[in-house]
């Protein structure tokens, strides 16, 4: 351009123009292969784009691009290209114009329990989804999945990996960082519910409990996946804990370590060095938490804690004998069981496989499934000389969660032993008993039951279910301090839940401090330190020995001393449902004044958060029928209103009794 020739400098100013219109032609075609590398091989838009991953034309024995070499050996162009089109092509789904094929290379993650043998099954199988990173095995999932993804308005096809895909959510002051199929239930692809907020909840409040008595404690949750619940106990509890959070997934790790530093929370590779110099300082981190990559029996095996969480996929029997080795003696160990479908009598089958209880479908079928769960605690605790004090027994509509705490000693468990017992259930009334511990044999087994249903029913009426834990489900005292927990903390969902436990344990309709409202809620704190020194006061020898950590026979002696004390205090076991055994043709009372008459009648009662319309009462069922009938009022449906209030005799022809 320095030359003063107009033509040259014409031809210049053109060539400047074709290289600048060649450069971004380049970039576009740079990003253009930049999002096509992104996208999988398995989504084309044509069965050309599908057959061009390899060259067919081409001379000589060629792979499949989809099928691993095990599956699907090198073969010549005609019958690899059949292959693609009735393997891979034909089974297509497609969304936007894109058509996602199924592929068979190992790129979706398993569990780790699985075998080689069943990995390399039709398990492997999937599809790839073209809006996020998701991998799903069966066609019509990915058709709902992208049904999902049409109702949130993510229509675009942007297949990637990179971290712009994380959604950050936050819990209890706690972030973390959640893949777009962190719904995918599967704890090693960094499974994360929602809906296990309140079990989340439940075990840092009995958490910090147990910090009130010793500190500081280790403590561990064996199943990290996202790291959530180990995040919150570091974060909230600081130098009370010493937090290892463990996962057996490379994926699952790298998560948890993100998310620490996330929440300003320093990573620790060893077990030393665990004290900060400066944590006031703004900069440096505000606790400390160690992520380890094992296996959830070697790690429990290899070193001891103080607390334990259980949280695998689906059951936790595996995994109890390993928890109860090294488990310190006055520890806690909570266990959180998914597994709905074994524990709410849907498969019996599995249900016999894993805990080796033999049970039906009941009206009290959560209840039976906490102590079901129990059962299978106690045998794995009493196989290491530990018996077990239970402090919570929790079972919902998507989990059953059990906090007890651990005794050592031959003799509690023998104790603990002691209470695993056959339950006698009623076929037809549901009416049941724990069978009466001893070695005599008994003729009639029925007579043990209250009701009559033997006797004026052919054949055998009642079947025994079992073993089942027979002591009681709930400490009042460990209660108590986990409300306060949960005041101190500002866990307003789970407060109006422990305060049920608290009334259930009790077998008491009284409420031991008055419900508020979230608003006044925080005003609670001061209440909650009385109630604390109340509780330290009553159960001072067990703290203790908690703080001093002793192991001899003399202290856990004591401490089963304690508990013997109060067992004429245990709440009844089960509860009858009020709908359940509602008479035709009356109206029932409303739940709460049904609760006052059996109070009135002489008997404890309370509600139970197993059910909703359930009555938890140490009143047999004939019992509790009679005062149910007593103060239900006939239908007056088809009565004439003349009739309704006069003062003659009415009688109802459902029953057969008269009401004035």
């Amino acid at each position: 351009l320095s030359t003063k020739s107009p033509n040259i400098i014409h031809l210049n100013k053109t060539s400047y123009f074709l290289c600048m219109m060649s450069l971004s032609i380049v970039k576009s075609f740079k990003k253009l292969s930049v999002s096509v590398s992104e996208r999988h091989a398995s989504i084309q838009t044509t069965l050309e784009g599908l057959e061009g991953l390899v060259d067919l034309n081409g001379a000589g024995r060629k792979s499949c691009p989809l099928c691993p070499e095990e599956k699907f050996k090198a073969c010549y162009s005609h019958k690899l290209r059949r292959h693609l089109q009735n393997l891979h092509w034909k089974v297509y789904v497609e969304f936007e114009g894109q058509r996602m094929c199924i592929c068979h290379l190992p790129c979706r993650q398993l569990k780790s329990s699985l075998g080689s043998d069943q990995v390399r099954s039709g398990l492997v199988a999937h599809y790839h989804c073209v809006v996020c990173s998701v991998t799903i095995a069966r066609k019509t999932d990915m058709i709902s999945h992208l049904k999902r993804h049409i109702n949130k308005g993510e229509t675009e096809a942007s297949y990637s990996g990179s971290s712009d895909a994380y959604e950050i959510m936050k819990e209890l002051g706690t972030n973390v960082q959640l893949l777009p199929n962190h719904t995918t239930p599967q704890k090693t692809d960094t499974y994360f519910s929602r809906k296990m907020k309140t079990n989340r909840q439940l075990v840092f409040c009995s958490l910090a409990v147990l910090a009130e008595e010793r500190n500081p404690l280790e403590c561990l949750d064996a199943f990290g996946a996202t790291g959530i619940m180990g995040l919150q106990w570091a974060k909230h509890l600081r130098n009370s804990v010493k937090v290892t959070i463990n996962d057996i997934n490379e994926a699952c790790v790298k998560m948890i370590k993100e998310n620490c530093h996330l929440n300003h929370i320093r990573v620790e590779g060893n077990r030393t060095g665990r004290q900060l110099d400066g944590a006031g300082d703004a900069d440096s981190p505000i606790a400390l938490v160690e992520v380890v990559k094992m296996d959830a029996n070697v790690i429990m095996h290899l070193r001891p804690f103080d607390y334990i969480h259980l949280d695998p996929f689906g059951t936790s029997v595996n995994y109890l004998d390993a928890a109860f080795r090294n488990v310190r003696n006055l520890g806690i160990v909570s266990v959180t069981s998914t597994d709905t479908g074994s524990l709410y009598s849907k498969s019996l089958n599995v249900t016999l496989r894993h805990y080796g209880c033999q049970i039906v479908r009941t009206e009290y079928y959560r209840e039976l499934a906490a102590r079901m769960v129990l059962a299978s605690v106690a045998r794995a605790a009493a196989r290491c000389n530990k018996g077990i004090e239970v402090l919570l027994a929790v079972a919902l509509e998507h989990f059953v969660l059990v906090v007890v705490r651990v005794l050592r000693g031959p003799t509690q468990a023998d104790e603990s032993a002691k209470k695993l017992r056959q339950l006698l259930h009623c076929q037809w009334c549901e009416e049941r008993v724990f069978l009466k511990p001893g070695s005599m044999v008994e003729e009639n087994l029925y007579r043990q039951l209250p009701c009559q249903c033997h006797g004026s029913m052919p054949g055998k009426t009642a079947i025994e279910l079992g073993p089942l834990w027979a002591g009681p489900l709930f400490n009042t005292g460990f209660l108590r301090r986990m409300l306060v927990a949960a005041v101190q903390h500002n866990m307003e969902d789970i407060q109006p839940l422990v305060k049920t436990l608290i009334c259930e344990a009790d077998c008491t309709t009284l409420k031991p401090f008055p419900v508020l409202g979230y608003s006044a809620l925080s005003n609670q704190v001061e209440c909650g330190v009385v109630i604390k020194t109340l509780q330290k006061v009553e159960e001072a020898d067990t703290s203790d020995q908690s703080a001093k950590r002793k192991t001899t026979g003399e202290d856990s002696g004591n401490v089963l001393k304690k508990i013997k004390a109060d067992t004429s205090l245990e709440h009844p076991a089960f509860y009858y449902s009020i709908h359940r055994h509602s008479i035709r043709g009356m109206n029932m009372p409303k739940l709460n004044k049904f609760l006052q008459y059996l109070t009135e009648a002489g008997f404890r009662v309370s509600r139970t958060h197993f059910d909703p319309t359930g009555v938890r009462t140490d009143a047999t069922l004939a019992q509790f029928k009679e005062v149910l009938t007593k103060y239900s009022v006939p239908t007056y449906s088809s009565t004439p209103q003349s009739s309704a209030v006069s003062s003659e005799t009415w009688v109802c022809p459902q029953v057969e009794f008269i009401v004035l």
